[in-house]
């Protein structure tokens, strides 16, 4: 058999180190489980990014893609095929949208928000011909595309791409005021993370996203929710807008959307907003495929029902009670909603990096984001003694540090 040193070695020999994983080589995963190459079980706090919000083989999302896969997985959007029609109806009507444009990463629907938002600007709201800016945040996390690193604020994801894309105004996360000094007549859009993932779920004030909703509709400008992450079930609501009542102009949806077994992205907004893209204007190969569609309305058929984001809400209720509990001992603050989570341990202690290698050790799987920074986020099928065990792992890692 091959070992998990051989073949961490000849990843690391053979591809670009353009991610720095933890040293565990996973072979499968259940629920909210994986195992190893060499049979040790992990519970899975890190979901995929939130990929994986209705568990590893979830067997509704499994089942769909298998009975698809047999019989047709790629037309291209130049033929309508027979899955499509039901992914367009239903993520229109789970966003409560007219229209959807699909793609199939999350940095390719946040580059159709950006085209979109231009051309509805110039089309519609009568904004000088390649005047349009759109305001951003700071420690904003939207993808990798050279457009989109051209306004990332983190060092590692910005320097070293140049020229970079004009056309953005970066501002303070959290400060409608920012928002409100940064807009004038040629300002299209508000591109905002209702919780910053990457960022170390960062939560903003209470009344923000309503404030910025406003703001948006004063001025005639979209307001569109990079919903990639929290959204689809990860903060105990559909969407994370929900929690303050808020519908965006725009959607962005992505991660989870594909059930963690194909890459499945959309934007949604009203037809008054995508109705702009006309043939040959925008598109993708595989945006839409078959299979996605497959995938993607059985992840809508299960958000349909409630179920899940119930128990985010209520385990992330369990979660969050725990984790504030160890403040002042070896934690510094907790941020996060729903089974969502961002830990500061103290940085006396160690990196997020330290945190995340000791929790390995203890069968537990994290990422760190930055500086001592971990974040939580395992399946919504997590069961409450899993949950809390993995927040006793960490404990007990905070602690073999000095906590």
């Amino acid at each position: 058999m091959t070992t998990t040193a051989e073949l961490i070695e000849l990843s690391e020999r053979r591809s670009a180190h353009n991610y720095h994983p933890l040293p565990i080589v996973i072979h499968e995963g259940r629920g909210a489980w994986v195992t190893d190459v060499e049979g040790r079980r992990y519970l899975d706090c890190l979901s995929g990014y939130s990929s994986l919000n209705f568990g590893h083989g979830n067997t509704k999302i499994i089942e769909a893609a298998r009975e698809q896969l047999g019989r047709l997985t790629l037309t291209s959007r130049a033929f309508f095929h027979d899955q499509f029609a039901a992914f367009a109806a239903g993520l229109g009507d789970l966003t409560g949208k007219d229209m959807i444009l699909p793609m199939n990463t999350g940095a390719e629907a946040v580059e159709t928000a950006i085209k979109v938002a231009r051309k509805w600007g110039y089309e519609v709201k009568g904004v000088t011909p390649d005047r349009a800016n759109i305001v951003v945040m700071e420690d904003n996390f939207h993808g990798r595309t050279t457009t989109i690193v051209s306004f990332s604020t983190d060092p590692d994801a910005h320097d070293g791409y140049g020229p970079y894309t004009p056309g953005f105004r970066i501002v303070k996360y959290g400060s409608v005021e920012a928002i409100r000094e940064a807009v004038d007549a040629d300002t299209v859009a508000v591109l905002v993370e209702p919780i910053q993932g990457e960022a170390g779920v960062l939560v903003p004030p209470d009344g923000y996203l309503r404030q910025v909703r406003e703001l948006c509709t004063e001025n005639d400008i979209l307001m569109i929710a990079d919903e990639i992450q929290s959204g689809l079930g990860r903060t105990g609501d559909t969407f994370a807008c929900d929690h303050e009542g808020v519908v965006p102009d725009v959607y962005v949806l992505g991660k989870a959307l594909g059930g963690g077994v194909v890459p499945v992205s959309a934007i949604a907004a009203d037809e008054s907003v995508l109705g702009v893209i006309k043939p040959g204007q925008h598109g993708s190969t595989f945006g839409g495929n078959p299979l996605a569609c497959a995938v993607a309305c059985a992840v809508i058929d299960i958000l349909n029902t409630g179920e899940y984001q119930a128990r985010a809400r209520e385990l992330g209720g369990v979660l969050h009670e725990r984790l504030r509990g160890m403040v002042g001992r070896g934690v510094v603050a907790v941020r996060g909603r729903g089974l969502w989570a961002g830990v500061d341990i103290d940085p006396s202690l160690g990196t997020g990096r330290d945190i995340s290698e000791a929790l390995l050790r203890r069968g537990v799987l994290a990422k760190d984001t930055h500086g001592s920074t971990i974040r939580l986020a395992p399946p919504i099928v997590v069961s409450e003694e899993d949950l809390l065990w993995a927040v006793d792992q960490l404990a007990d890692a905070v602690r073999e540090l000095g906590g």
